[in-house]
């Protein structure tokens, strides 16, 4: 009786390098039509099966994430029938029997997921609760970084990703909400938004020679913080008014460059230029912020315009550059982010710079054109950047082959 093969997920680029080589190998006659079959039989590409929907593995994330955020909503409601003290030890005897269910049972990997899941977020309803009974105030930023800390060392203590994502969303949350705690500006948005990017994207290319998975999480992270630094760097209220610099913010900047650099130092090849690009994106917010044209969007003038046409010159060639890393990187998250974040921009900078012009049904109109001139030449960058890539790799493929033929 014939047993069925267990196949080994390789990753999306892997595979089809495999399929093209098993191709060029019965093109030769090396192997014949069931051997190549056999071959690329015991491997899948973990891309695609990663991608297939199951309702099952939703419901069990929703209800995770429902339940986790219930327990902090417990907390943060006060239940005053029970002492503080009593509160706190059910909080954590919650988060610890949470843990131990999902590291200690024979959970399915999606049973884990959600068990995981709801123990960092349990991890929060014991922080604020802890902070409650130390009369602590529960609107303080630094109980987001304690949770994004706990959260975080979770995920890397057990290689967890959902964990990564919830210490990933709170961590963010902590870096911009910190330095705007005293004195928040607009200006100091940019920079908090724009130096968490780029301390993201770097974390993700170093992650990239072992950790993949949460490499890809950082890297999405990162790719909507520089769309946010952009998108808040072109509103025209964004001035350097009020901008103060204290600890925090410099400690940003200290800390994204001291990533930047050690990402320069670690990765080779390609992958350098992603923090380059993040690099990129936070200069060229600081320099739109820098350039004040005025808020009056009632009386737009050439610099106005100018000012706008920069923005969207800026905004464009991020969406292309985070397409392209997405390719590479077999990422389709980022070209999502990329998309929505290019028809929102586009959105809000129709309606700044055009309202002023045009009213009524004649500014959808005009919207509607800019959004299919957006889309067409958009697309047509994807598919070019897709066919560059492509071509890449096979050229890649065919030097390494030739190399090899010359060196045996």
């Amino acid at each position: 009786m014939q047993t069925k093969q267990r196949q080994h997920p390789v990753s999306s680029e892997h595979y089809r390098w495999l399929r093209r080589e098993v191709v060029e190998w019965q093109t030769e006659g090396l192997v014949d039509a069931d051997t190549a079959q056999a071959i690329t039989g015991r491997y899948l590409d973990a891309g695609t099966s990663h991608r297939r929907f199951s309702l099952g593995r939703l419901l069990l994330f929703l209800g995770g994430a429902f339940v986790g955020v219930g327990l902090i909503w417990l907390v943060a409601a006060n239940v005053d029938e029970l002492p503080p003290m009593l509160r706190f030890v059910a909080v954590a005897a919650i988060w610890l029997a949470l843990i131990a269910a999902a590291e200690l049972t024979p959970a399915t990997g999606s049973v884990r997921g959600a068990l995981r899941l709801m123990a960092s977020l349990a991890f929060g309803a014991v922080v604020f609760q802890a902070a409650q009974s130390l009369q602590v105030p529960a609107y303080s930023p630094a109980l987001v970084g304690f949770w994004a800390a706990g959260a975080l060392a979770y995920a890397y203590g057990f290689r967890a990703l959902m964990p990564l994502v919830v210490g990933v969303i709170t961590g963010v949350g902590w870096w911009v909400s910190q330095p705007l705690w005293d004195d928040g500006t607009a200006a100091g948005a940019v920079v908090a938004f724009g130096t968490a990017g780029v301390a993201a994207i770097s974390l993700a290319v170093v992650h990239d020679r072992g950790l993949t998975r949460f490499g890809q999480v950082w890297r999405s992270v990162g790719a909507l913080l520089g769309m946010v630094t952009l998108f808040v760097a072109a509103v025209p209220s964004t001035t350097t008014d009020d901008f103060a610099w204290n600890g925090w913010l410099v400690g940003s900047l200290v800390v994204a460059a001291a990533l930047v650099a050690a990402a320069l130092v670690i990765v080779r090849g390609r992958a350098r230029l992603e923090p380059l690009v993040a690099v990129a994106a936070l200069a060229a917010a600081v320099l739109m912020v820098l350039w004040d044209t005025g808020t009056d969007t009632s009386d737009v003038n050439a610099a106005d315009w100018a000012h706008a046409a920069v923005s969207v010159v800026a905004f464009v060639a991020l969406a292309v550059a985070l397409v392209a890393i997405g390719t590479l990187r077999d990422n389709p998250v980022l070209t999502v982010i990329a998309m929505v974040g290019l028809v929102i921009f586009t959105t809000f900078q129709s309606f700044a710079v055009f309202a002023a012009i045009v009213e009524g049904a004649w500014l959808f109109l005009v919207l509607g054109l800019v959004f299919l001139a957006t889309g067409f030449l958009f697309d047509r960058a994807r598919r070019e950047i897709v066919a560059s890539l492509e071509d890449a790799r096979e050229g890649d493929t065919q030097q390494d082959t030739h190399q090899e033929g010359t060196g045996r």
